[in-house]
């Protein structure tokens, strides 16, 4: 899951919630759903004045803190059950079967599907079928360590370095997003969690060593910075804020300010590039090289 698709859910978690419990206090809101102080503020700022289509003050909900209060005005419609069109109804069972077909779904979404299917095509079997492409062999591997504990031993070549490494990993989870596979594991030469794309896995063999697999798991695609990874302080003008909701940095003020993490300079010399003046490096002596030494190579180009 995205930063953005993190940060839409937390939102749409909270406002219900506040509607629900009158008087909640920041505090109360913070603690249930992870927030800070700052990044509470910060969401009810950016769902302040948003509503329905028309667009009038009827229809644009209010949110704000008064007195260490959370307020959510204006918004009963997230008070009230979700209703589907037809349409909808059919694009989220066929989201929740192409799930179930690659065994991603948990048991209460196979549930949620096989309710959502009856309440639907009650008189047709088998009317709409949902199959995504066949996993890879490797796959069925990783799924029954991740299922019953069983330590891996992976050959994993990295996307970024292109080095090749042996590790022994705990799988705990097996899941695909945008075309590709990826491994959810806590790698014990790293002592973290772990994203592993499936394709970059060069083998993996299973010990009879077991683990206590962690009781729930949130897989999704993310980069997890490593000691050795080169960090810039970066400020972000208006038009690249984008950049903290789709990369996984840092926010160190509101202001904009980031600290990015990447195995290679280049990486974030290219994005830096890309933004132009709506971005400014702050600190990163090795970034800043970098940056020279491709607008050169660029300006060359052209000359």
């Amino acid at each position: 899951m995205s930063r953005t698709a993190e940060r839409l859910t937390r939102i749409l978690s909270m406002i219900p919630y506040v509607i629900a419990n009158p008087g909640a206090t920041v505090d109360e809101v913070c603690e249930r759903f992870g927030y800070s102080r700052a990044q509470l503020i910060a969401d009810l700022d950016l769902v302040f004045v948003c509503g329905l289509p028309g667009y009038g003050p009827g229809e644009l909900m209010v949110a704000y803190v008064e007195d260490d209060e959370v307020v959510v005005d204006m918004a009963e419609y997230f008070s009230r059950p979700l209703r589907l069109n037809p349409a909808e109804a059919l694009g989220l069972l066929a989201a929740g079967m192409a799930l179930t077909s690659v065994g991603q779904a948990p048991p209460a979404l196979e549930r949620a599907v096989e309710k959502l299917s009856r309440a639907l095509l009650p008189d047709v079997d088998d009317a709409l079928s949902v199959e995504l492409g066949a996993a890879p062999q490797i796959v069925d591997l990783l799924r029954r360590a991740a299922r019953d504990g069983n330590v891996v031993d992976l050959v994993y070549t990295a996307l970024s370095t292109d080095e090749t490494t042996e590790r022994a990993v705990e799988p705990a989870a097996v899941f695909s997003s945008m075309g590709n596979w990826y491994l959810t594991a806590h790698c014990r030469r790293a002592g973290d969690e772990r994203v592993f794309r499936v394709d970059r896995i060069r083998q993996a063999t299973m010990r009879e060593e077991t683990f206590d697999p962690p009781e729930a798991v949130q897989p999704h695609v993310r980069y997890t910075p490593s000691p050795d990874d080169v960090q810039a302080v970066i400020r972000l003008g208006e038009k690249a804020r984008w950049v903290s909701d789709y990369y996984p940095v840092e926010e160190i003020d509101n202001d904009g300010t980031i600290r990015f993490s990447a195995p290679d300079e280049m990486v974030i010399a290219r994005l830096l590039l890309r933004l132009g003046a709506d971005a400014q490096l702050q600190q990163g002596e090795e970034v800043a090289a970098a940056v020279a030494r491709l607008r050169k190579a660029i300006l060359q180009r052209y000359e």
